[in-house]
């Protein structure tokens, strides 16, 4: 059986457009925000160093914008099976043995993300409810709502590539 046909294959129909408007989404926040910080932390240095002035703002937004690009970076990596893996076994190991080892583990890295996202979502509805603030007058919770959007999408991705797997795992046996 081909995996041309797998449930994950980014050119299904309804999924595959979902994935690829999804995957530019991602791209696009992804280089609007890398952007935005370059020349924020440029204009940073300039204003330092000619003129002994600095935007106060400047510096927390620059840090919440690397959680946001790390996280958007993860879900990049995570939609184009980049991410970090150790596959020491997986070249002694059969097909069906890699298989079987990645709907395990894409599983176990599943349900991890998906605490993550849980309590994330918490986080970001008690700092709602407190009515905290990052900087200037931007609430907490904006700044952290990617730790649960992140992390909920990258469980979603590693469910889905464990059905892959496991659709793989499957068609091996026949």
């Amino acid at each position: 059986m081909t995996t041309d046909a797998s449930p994950s294959n980014p050119n299904n129909g309804i999924l595959g457009r979902l994935a690829r408007v999804t995957a530019a989404i991602e791209d696009g926040l992804l280089v609007l925000l890398l952007s935005a910080m370059i020349v924020l932390a440029g204009s940073q240095i300039v204003l330092r160093n000619l003129w002994d002035a600095g935007l106060f703002w400047a510096d927390p937004l620059l840090r919440v914008s690397v959680l946001w690009v790390g996280l958007l970076g993860a879900m990049a990596a995570t939609r184009d099976d980049n991410h970090i893996t150790v596959d020491i076994l997986s070249r002694v190991l059969s097909e069906r043995a890699r298989s079987a080892g990645r709907v395990i583990t894409d599983l176990f890295t599943s349900a991890v993300c998906g605490l993550l996202a849980y309590h994330g979502a918490r986080m970001v509805r008690m700092d709602y409810e407190a009515g905290l603030l990052a900087f200037a007058a931007v609430p907490a919770w904006a700044c952290e709502l990617i730790i649960p959007i992140g992390f909920g999408v990258i469980a979603v991705r590693f469910l889905l590539s464990s059905l892959d797997h496991l659709w793989r795992f499957s068609g091996a046996r026949q």
